[in-house]
């Protein structure tokens, strides 16, 4: 937020303070004053007329002049190409300081020169407000300036300081400069007296009208149009002019320099149109366009159809809050207007102005917010200076669609429990004296204040907002020295913590490597989701595709970086992350696993891991019994949920009991094509459901003192029997008497071809017998081994190979 001292002298004295003094006591109030930036800088200046001018003689662009500055008559070398006689100009006379240095007597190729006639960018004057002939020479004054003038800097309006006060969110009501006026006589406690406009747009409330304002969407909910059937473009009066420059705007004309300071007086965007432009005197707010509209700037925007769009008979003649068109501008021959006030959804402005990469003063403050009432105190405002300046007359009825739907925000509060939350010691009345100075209108009774909320601050909802506005307005200085009263904590993990960390530890001791990849992902990656969390959330303004959606799945994101290794000639990839999951139904903490080539490989000693499906299936069995989870209550299952991701006939959905709780395996072709990452392996795990599940208590007992002893069986079966099942009876069947004598199964070969039928194979198990109480004998051995073939033949069918 712009604004300068002449702007604030115009409602309150501030002729005891400098504007150092004003920007560190808004800043202590909690504004952060960015810059105070002098709008010109230079000294020993005065107001001359050009006598002659003639071309110098060792020179092909100076200029040898004689200037009247009113008490002498100075001769001054200028290099400026549109110097002339009989021109009024700004001379730095000598021992003049100007940004660039100081102005000294000399001699310019052997001519005499004692000054310098400026430019006004040589005078410190920001280039931004300069148009391109000011740019290019000398700056010509009026033919009424006074000669000897030795304030020229004052008589053309840049004697002014201007604050740039960056405002928090919360503080958009300060867009205003009524509003900062106002904050500012609060902090210095200075009586403010704003200009006196409320009810002007009465004016023609007796006259009808055919204007008719419309909106057909949401996102204008309140819409203000007002007719005036003639005004008179002329020159904008001089302190209007300043004050725009002041906040770094082209004076234009008088209507559209009011459409603009309205804007800026009330931080309430409003349009002016040529009433000649629009047709049957209609106007609606729409959306759904697709098209192309080519704006004031000359532009042409592609309109999307969420965007809102000003229309007159159904085509564009504004982008709604953030520019108008170019064909129903003012101009120079316009002799009647349509004012345009509206509310706009601050989403729908933000969405469309980002878009099209067009920020603009007015989609700035819709962005930002603006109070409730800003459009109806902007109507009043304009209309009362297009009276004065522009000489508005035929002026017809407001008409308004919609409403403001405001209602006073009134709040009850005490001393003491503002006191208590401050830790300070305020009087009631000291209390009161910086609420009236706010404009809550508080009325005090028996210690109890009733405030009233001015429109402008809708940030203020209870004790605690009040309680911020009296130590700020106080000083935070008054704010006692006390220590915090916290409570103690230990500093450890919790039990989610730690076993995430373990998870974490127990992949980095088998090689992998942690990743962190980002949260917000595209549309594209979204679809890709793997064992999603659930209803994924999508941000309303993402700062680009690629990353507008929150994910529900890791693999995607993984996979991603596994690709970017590999496409960089790293032959082996053994990746996993551990990721938090945002969903509108079920947030999860998920683990996803990448590998592909070689886990562990030690080539002095012939060894190698190969990261395949089985090593997978291994990291995974081994997180879960780690964790404390029995193996035999997890399940791998043939896949039948997901085989666009996953090779239909080399992956596994992993169920702990009946719930599903991730799936595995290798990459399907096709799928992997698309992510670049060729055959690898992959899983992804509902961590959380791991994590909660209950834990075996963990017993210890003794290395058994007696021997085992080994046994191979070869059993045919099925093809589609799980060998898994196979490992599972012999476990739980394995008894010699009542003591079950099973240590270990171990699959160790799968024959199929000669010999066996062809939907059999021949799966090849070795069984470690051992006992914790006596050496095992033959007898016991045979006894187990019977047991163990009898129920593998009932539940699979399967018997002993020949």
């Amino acid at each position: 937020m712009k604004i300068s001292k002449k702007w604030l002298e115009q409602y309150m004295d501030l002729s005891d303070l400098s504007m150092n003094e004003i920007a560190n006591r808004i800043t202590d109030a909690g504004f952060e004053v960015e810059e105070v930036t002098p709008m010109s800088s230079a000294t020993n200046l005065v107001i001359g007329q050009v006598e002659t001018c003639q071309p110098h003689p060792d020179s092909d662009h100076l200029h040898i002049t004689t200037v009247n500055v009113g008490d002498e008559v100075l001769n001054i070398v200028c290099g400026a190409p549109n110097v002339a006689a009989g021109q009024k100009v700004i001379v730095a006379k000598a021992g003049a300081r100007l940004p660039g240095g100081e102005i000294k007597r000399g001699m310019i190729r052997n001519q005499e020169s004692n000054g310098m006639i400026c430019a006004l960018f040589e005078l410190g004057v920001d280039k931004h407000l300069l148009t391109q002939q000011q740019l290019d020479g000398i700056e010509i004054l009026p033919e009424d300036a006074p000669i000897g003038n030795t304030d020229p800097l004052g008589y053309l309006g840049y004697d002014d300081v201007v604050l740039d006060v960056g405002l928090t969110p919360n503080r958009a009501d300060c867009q205003a400069a009524f509003n900062m006026a106002l904050e500012t006589g609060a902090i210095l406690d200075r009586e403010v007296h704003l200009p006196e406009y409320e009810g002007a747009a009465d004016a023609g409330s007796d006259t009808p009208t055919n204007l008719k304002v419309v909106s057909e969407t949401e996102g204008c909910p309140h819409f203000y149009g007002k007719k005036i059937g003639s005004v008179v473009i002329k020159e904008s009066p001089k302190w209007m002019k300043e004050l725009l420059r002041a906040s770094g705007m082209h004076s234009i004309n008088n209507v559209v320099d009011i459409s603009n300071i309205v804007m800026l007086e009330t931080g309430q965007p409003m349009h002016f149109y040529d009433a000649r432009a629009i047709h049957n005197d209609e106007i609606t707010v729409k959306q759904g366009f697709n098209e192309g509209y080519t704006a004031l700037d000359g532009e042409e925007y592609q309109l999307r159809e969420n965007d809102l769009v000003i229309t007159n008979q159904g085509k564009p003649i504004g982008i709604a809050g953030i520019m108008g068109g170019d064909d129903s501008k003012i101009e120079d021959d316009t002799t009647s207007l349509i004012i345009e006030c509206a509310s706009f959804d601050p989403i729908c402005i933000r969405t469309t102005a980002r878009r099209l990469s067009l920020s603009t003063e007015s989609s700035i403050r819709y962005q930002k917010g603006i109070e409730p009432l800003a459009a109806r105190k902007a109507l009043d405002r304009a209309v009362d200076l297009l009276i004065e300046y522009a000489d508005a007359k035929d002026i017809e009825k407001t008409v308004e669609f919609g409403s403001d739907q405001y209602s006073p925000t009134v709040i009850t509060v005490d001393a003491e429990r503002i006191n208590k939350r401050l830790g300070t010691d305020f009087e009631v009345s000291e209390i009161v004296d910086i609420f009236d100075r706010l404009h809550f209108e508080p009325k005090e009774e028996n210690g109890t204040i009733t405030v009233t909320i001015p429109s402008y601050r809708p940030d203020m909802e209870g004790l605690a907002d009040l309680s911020e506005e009296v130590i700020r307005i106080a000083g935070y200085d008054r704010l006692p020295s006390t220590l915090p009263l916290m409570e103690m904590t230990e500093g450890k993990l919790d039990e989610a913590q730690k076993m995430k960390r373990k998870v974490a530890d127990i992949l980095l001791e088998n090689g992998l490597q942690d990743t962190v990849t980002y949260t917000l992902i595209s549309d594209d990656k979204h679809q890709d989701a793997i064992l999603s969390a659930g209803e994924a959330y999508v941000l309303s303004t993402p700062l680009s595709e690629e990353r507008k959606i929150i994910r529900t799945s890791i693999l995607p994101s993984l996979l991603e970086t596994a690709a970017y290794n590999l496409s960089r000639n790293m032959k082996d990839a053994a990746l996993f992350e551990i990721s938090d999951l945002s969903s509108r139904n079920n947030p999860q903490r998920h683990l996803a696993i990448v590998m592909k080539g070689t886990l562990e490989h030690l080539r002095w000693a012939g060894y190698e891991k190969n990261a395949d499906f089985y090593t997978l299936k291994g990291l995974i069995e081994e997180i879960i019994e780690r964790l404390g989870i029995n193996l035999n209550r997890i399940s791998f299952k043939a896949n039948q949920s997901d085989q666009e991701h996953f090779h239909p006939y080399r992956s596994a959905e992993i169920y702990m009991g009946k719930e599903k709780i991730g799936m595995m395996g290798e990459i399907h072709p096709t799928y992997g094509e698309k992510m670049k990452t060729g055959a690898v392996v992959m899983a992804e795990l509902n961590l959380s459901t791991i994590l909660k599940a209950k834990k075996s208590k963990i017993r210890f007992s003794p290395i058994s003192r007696y021997p085992s002893v080994s046994r191979d069986l070869a059993l045919v079966m099925k093809k589609d029997v799980p060998a898994g099942m196979i490992t599972n009876i012999i476990f739980r069947s394995g008894k010699a008497g009542k003591e079950n004598i099973v240590r270990d199964a171990e699959i160790f070969d799968v024959y199929s071809g000669e010999h066996v039928k062809e939907d059999e194979v021949s799966l090849a198990v070795n069984i470690t017998f051992q006992s914790d109480s006596r050496t095992l004998s033959e007898a016991d051995i045979n006894e187990a081994t019977d047991r163990i073939l009898a129920e593998i033949e009932k539940k699979t069918k399967a018997t002993l190979r020949g």
